[in-house]
């Protein structure tokens, strides 16, 4: 992990979080069609009262992750990104971790979250992967699409963060 990274709740209206939901918007909709494209702008999660979680070292903000409710006990992970510029340094995972945190303080049961099935995604799904995360069917409003994989886990103890 970086040294030095504050990790906790951020807000989509700060402009330099935008500026990366932003590029992350932009990536996600390069990379996929629009109808296999569930990349929300910022205003979206704001409507949606996501909670977002930031990565951050000095003025940088090296990661985004949000989470919004779904369904009661349901939450969604949406917005995981971390800025080119500070991959591998262990930002996904620290924000991801940061999430089921939050997840569980809000008594949710179960994350969920749709990701792609493009090789541009394998370093996303085995993260989800090694934090306990497994494929489900698609879940909310989502339909089954060869373009995305859904994956889903549940909650435990504060002691699972690990994953």
């Amino acid at each position: 992990m970086t040294a030095g990274m504050l990790v906790g709740r951020d807000d989509v209206r700060n402009t330099d979080i935008r500026a990366l939901l932003l590029r992350h918007f932009a990536l996600m909709r390069d990379a996929s069609p629009e109808e296999s494209c569930h990349v929300m702008q910022p205003d979206a999660l704001l409507e949606a009262g996501a909670v977002l979680i930031s990565a951050r070292h000095g003025d940088a903000v090296l990661g985004i992750g949000a989470l919004t409710e779904i369904a009661p006990g349901h939450g969604e992970l949406k917005s995981m990104h971390t800025a080119a510029e500070a991959r591998g340094r262990g930002v996904a995972r620290a924000i991801l971790q940061a999430l089921i945190s939050e997840a569980q303080d809000r008594a949710l049961q179960r994350v969920s979250l749709e990701t792609g099935s493009d090789p541009l995604f394998a370093p996303a799904r085995a993260l989800y992967i090694a934090h306990g995360f497994n494929e489900c069917p698609p879940f909310g409003e989502y339909r089954e699409d060869p373009l995305s994989v859904f994956m889903t886990r549940s909650l435990g103890a504060r002691s699972d963060l690990s994953g």
